[in-house]
């Protein structure tokens, strides 16, 4: 298999048929067609379908063109990054989940960059989406945090992708609630205290499972829960809706305000929080 039969494949189904696509590619028809065949040959796929009518992808070929069209992209990233005369950019994506003194130290990192030109890029996002941006390399490092409760599910998950897990600190767990809620005031909260108020997570989406919940800890069926996908909403809806999450607790500016108050929860399960690289 080569870039060129990939660029190849690509082509046809742009053009919507051989004849076309060899036109454009400035190659003969039996030529291109012949190399389709070889690539279906190798791979032990049929990725088109032939008639009179034209050629159609069939559901395999469906699928290869998906892979084919990241491999070029990525290939067409190293092009670009490697002939360039100009200096190189520093180059640098991290996958977190919703972690503020992760933010925090990005911004370190970059204002530590003696560079002209740089481009960073810094995502959170779901748990699952952290594992499978690092194997794929979309990022080079990825943020989250193991427990008792989830590590072996996600060891396993780890070990299965080839990453490794770098542990960074443990946490005791903490509640954020708003300045104003009524257990504002107490030096310890459990769960029991916490169940009358609504309970706020990141959602996971619908392949998430317990085991990528960014909460170590959550009150069993609780009566009110909010699911949200950003560190903003979740911040604004603890302040107007007297709601609260769970989390390592480390303190930042966000949480040393006049709205939000953190408070250690009454538990013994932790937060292993690490970095994870291909």
């Amino acid at each position: 298999m080569t870039l060129l039969q990939l660029k190849y494949i690509v082509k046809i189904v742009e053009c919507g048929s051989m004849n076309e696509a060899s036109h454009e590619l400035f190659v003969s028809q039996p030529a291109l067609s012949s190399s389709v065949k070889e690539l279906e040959r190798e791979l032990g796929i049929e990725i088109f379908t032939r008639s009179s009518q034209g050629i159609a992808l069939t559901v395999d070929g469906a699928e290869f063109l998906t892979y084919a069209r990241q491999v070029l992209d990525q290939a067409d990233l190293l092009e670009e990054r490697y002939n360039s005369t100009k200096p190189r950019k520093q180059l640098c994506s991290v996958a977190t989940q919703h972690y503020m003194f992760a933010v925090e130290a990005f911004v370190d990192m970059i204002r530590s960059i003696d560079s002209n030109e740089y481009e960073f890029s810094l995502r959170e996002t779901r748990t699952k989406n952290i594992i499978n941006q690092v194997t794929s390399m979309r990022a080079d490092l990825g943020l989250l945090y193991l427990s008792d409760y989830n590590k072996d599910v996600i060891g396993k998950m780890l070990r299965e992708k080839h990453l490794e897990f770098h542990p960074l600190f443990r946490a005791n767990l903490h509640v954020f609630i708003s300045r104003n809620n009524p257990l504002a005031d107490r030096k310890k909260l459990t769960l029991e205290d916490l169940r009358p108020y609504p309970f706020i997570q990141y959602e996971q989406g619908e392949d998430g499972s317990f085991f990528f919940t960014e909460e170590a800890v959550w009150p069993q069926h609780p009566p009110k829960k909010i699911n949200v996908t950003d560190r903003a909403t979740i911040l604004n809806f603890i302040i107007g809706l007297n709601g609260f999450t769970i989390c390592t607790g480390i303190d930042n500016g966000d949480l040393n305000n006049e709205k939000i108050v953190t408070i250690p929860l009454d538990c013994e399960e932790t937060m292993l929080v690490g970095w994870i690289k291909n």
